[in-house]
This record gives structure tokens, C-alpha cells and sequence, in this order.
């Protein structure tokens, strides 16, 4: 016999499946609100400072070959992209969009942080976009910075995403936020299980409704007949579904859905970046949930959206030119940018080369970073929203230069 299909039921059993649906993240009262323009963003901070000299390799450069030398060679050689770099063997996936033109790099960059080499510090002046940590961290990240100055922002304007504090959206321009565990991957007949037990109460049933709207629900009318035992099952079995699938994946997934929508702007970060030893065996897996991220992006956003769209992976740092004792790399400056979407003017790398001469090294250890990161986002955020020059290097990215324009834009 079945328990009776209430509310309280409904809320009890879910303990089973190890949440408590009364305090789940999926219940939290949502808010929506449209945004204008159709540009879309879509921002991702690569946590523990991407080695860019393997990323996108400098095989034109005489030194490259000596600072890199591998005790055992690849089984899979890189990708050439221009005849000086060519893109890590791992990236090979993405090697369509390079030659659509939706995929390109910027080299040589690096955010004003030197020489302490702290990921914590160094990702703060990141996502804070600031020149240096002397004055104290503030309080807002660049991204909430540039909402505060982006007409007709709303609460769903954008999305951090996932599990980690995003600081780069810190601040008063609202922001929604959104982590896998909000998403339940309930079934539809599940959904409208849980739609006739809420349904007793008028508040909580609009909860529910705007909750799983936030979750990606299609709200499309399934009949159900079944008790909170089947109920409870259903949602068992989705969930042991939706834990074969890559929290990256997921996280890009959920940003696609949004940004068909009435999003415009979404960030999260993919950790996995600090290549200490055995560079070759941990790096790929980190590339690997990027292209993955990147290819989710492409397939879901698709047409006029994927068209509007651009994505830009940054770092806190790159790593040491030269290879050390355990075929790793230590924390260095000078790193590299990903970026990808059709708004991208793709199908190169962007660099003002510095060379890889021991003298020509920053510290004689690292690359030499040749401009601000900050300057290119800076661009990439005028091109996108209109944002006025002085504004970006004054209020967003305060201290920065932008320069000429990289021409980072269709």
C-alpha cells in the first residue's frame, strides 16, 4: 500500500534520496527578469593557472623545442594552427570551430599580478580585475562591475554557475545563481507528481513552479497515476542518470538553456589547472572538460544564439617555461586566453610574441607577458555591451590600458 499522496510525504521520502527537498536549492524562490541587447557572454576561470606554452605551443620558436623536451614522445601529435603555433593534440576536438573561425586564442597575457605566485592571490586580482592586492581586495568582482553599468540588467541578466564562489560576479548588480544540486533531473512524470502534492498549497506550488522552470523544466502536462512510492523511485533512478554526466558538462548544459533564454551573461570556473608533475597525464584531463564545455556550448546554443555568443577562459597565471624535475611546471606569469562562439573573429592566435630566449623571459623563468588580459576583456566587453572606453579603464578594470583594439570580434 502506498502512502498517502500529501505534501508531507512528498517531503519526508525525499531524506531517501539524501536531500531535503523543504531546504533544497530547486525551492528557493526565483525572480526573472528580461535583458536587453542579444549578445551573450559566457565567462570561465580556469582555477590552478593553465600552462598556455602547452595549451598553444610556440613550435615556431627556436627555444620552445629545448625548455620542452618530454622524456617519452606523444602518441598523438599537436594540432598546427598557423605554421609558428600549434594547439595541444587534446584540443583536436575543437580543430572544426578553429577552422569556422569560432575558436582563438590570445598569447602572452597575464593579469598585473607578479612574482608571489599565489593562486588565492592571484586569482582574487583576476576576478577582482584590479592592478594589485596593495589596497585590499574589493568587495565586487569586474563582471558585477560592468552589470552595474549595463542598462536594463536584471536578475537573470546573468548566472554564476556551479559549486565554487564566483568572485568575479561579487557585487550589487544582481545576479542568480545556480549550482547542480538545484537540479534535481526529475523526471515529467515525476514533475507532475510533485506539481498535484504542491498544489495544496498555493505559495509553495508557485515556488515549485518557478523552481523548476530555473531547473530547465519544459512545464509540457504529463498525466501521472502512480503513488509517492513510484514517485520516489523515478527520482531515484534520474538522478543515478544525471551522475554520468560530467559536472562541467552539466554546468554548460544549464548556461546553454539560460542563455537561449533571457540570460546574457554566465560564468564558472573548471578546476584542475596546477600541473606540478607529470604535465602530459593531468593536463589532458583538465583540456578535456574544456573542450567538452566548449563543444555543450556550441551544440546546445546553436544558430542566431551560438552566433551572438562569446566565450573567454581565462587564468591566474601561466607556468614556468622551462619543464622541471617531474615533467611538470611551476607557477609562472604569462599565459594564454581561450576563446570561442560566433562572435569570436576566430582561426588565430593573437600575440605580440616575446620570444623564448633566456633573456627575453620574465624573471629568466617565465613567459613574458606583453599585455594586460584585462585590456582584451575590456574589449571584448566594449564590442559586446556598448561599454564607453573610460568607463572600462576607470570603473571596471580600474587602473588598465586598453590599447589598440586586437580585433577580438566580428
Amino acid at each position: 500500500m502506498t502512502d498517502p499522496l500529501s505534501r508531507r510525504a512528498f517531503l519526508g521520502r525525499s531524506a531517501l534520496i539524501g536531500c531535503s527537498l523543504a531546504a533544497s536549492p530547486l525551492l528557493t524562490p526565483v525572480t526573472f527578469a528580461s535583458a536587453p541587447g542579444d549578445n551573450r557572454l559566457v565567462v570561465i576561470v580556469l582555477r590552478g593557472g593553465m600552462d598556455g606554452l602547452d595549451v598553444v605551443r610556440p613550435l615556431g620558436d627556436p627555444n620552445y623545442a629545448a625548455l620542452r623536451a618530454m622524456a617519452e614522445p606523444e602518441a598523438d601529435p599537436p594540432v598546427d594552427l598557423d605554421g609558428f603555433f600549434a594547439m595541444h593534440p587534446k584540443l583536436r576536438v575543437l580543430e572544426p570551430l578553429w577552422k569556422d573561425g569560432d575558436l582563438g586564442f590570445v598569447h602572452a597575457v597575464s593579469t598585473p599580478y607578479r612574482d608571489k605566485r599565489s593562486h588565492f592571490d592571484g586569482q582574487d586580482v583576476l576576478e577582482a580585475g584590479i592592478t594589485d592586492l596593495s589596497q585590499g581586495l574589493t568587495r565586487d568582482g569586474w563582471l558585477n562591475r560592468m552589470l552595474q553599468h549595463y542598462p536594463g540588467a536584471g536578475t537573470e541578466t546573468a548566472f554564476a554557475l556551479g559549486r565554487d564562489p564566483m568572485t568575479v560576479m561579487t557585487g550589487d548588480a544582481p545576479v542568480s545563481r545556480w549550482t547542480p544540486e538545484a537540479d534535481l533531473a526529475l523526471s515529467p512524470q515525476a514533475l507532475r507528481l510533485a506539481e498535484v502534492v504542491m498544489a495544496e498549497d498555493p505559495l509553495f506550488a508557485s515556488t515549485f513552479a518557478q523552481s523548476v522552470a530555473l531547473a530547465g523544466g519544459d512545464g509540457d502536462p504529463v498525466e501521472f497515476t502512480g503513488g509517492a512510492d513510484e514517485m520516489m523511485s523515478m527520482m531515484q533512478a534520474d538522478q543515478r542518470a544525471s551522475r554520468g554526466v560530467a559536472l562541467e558538462t552539466r554546468i554548460a548544459s544549464f548556461a546553454a538553456q539560460r542563455l537561449r533564454a533571457d540570460t546574457r551573461i554566465a560564468a564558472f570556473s573548471i578546476n584542475g589547472w596546477d600541473t606540478h608533475e607529470r604535465q602530459d597525464r593531468s593536463l589532458p584531463r583538465a583540456l578535456g572538460r574544456l573542450a567538452e564545455v566548449i563543444l555543450t556550448l556550441k551544440s546546445e546554443l546553436r544558430g542566431p544564439v551560438w552566433k551572438k555568443t562569446a566565450i573567454v577562459a581565462m587564468t591566474e597565471f601561466g607556468r614556468t617555461a622551462r619543464l622541471n624535475g617531474t615533467t611538470g611546471t611551476d607557477h609562472g606569469t604569462g599565459g594564454a586566453m581561450v576563446l570561442a562562439g560566433g562572435a569570436i573573429r576566430g582561426g588565430r592566435v593573437v600575440a605580440d610574441w616575446p620570444g623564448l630566449a633566456e633573456a627575453d623571459l620574465y624573471d629568466r623563468r617565465d613567459l613574458m607577458p606583453t599585455r594586460d588580459l584585462r585590456a582584451h576583456t575590456g574589449w571584448l566587453l566594449r564590442g559586446l555591451y556598448g561599454l564607453n572606453r573610460d568607463l572600462i579603464e576607470t570603473t571596471v578594470f580600474p587602473g588598465a590600458e586598453l590599447g589598440d583594439d586586437p580585433g577580438l570580434l566580428l
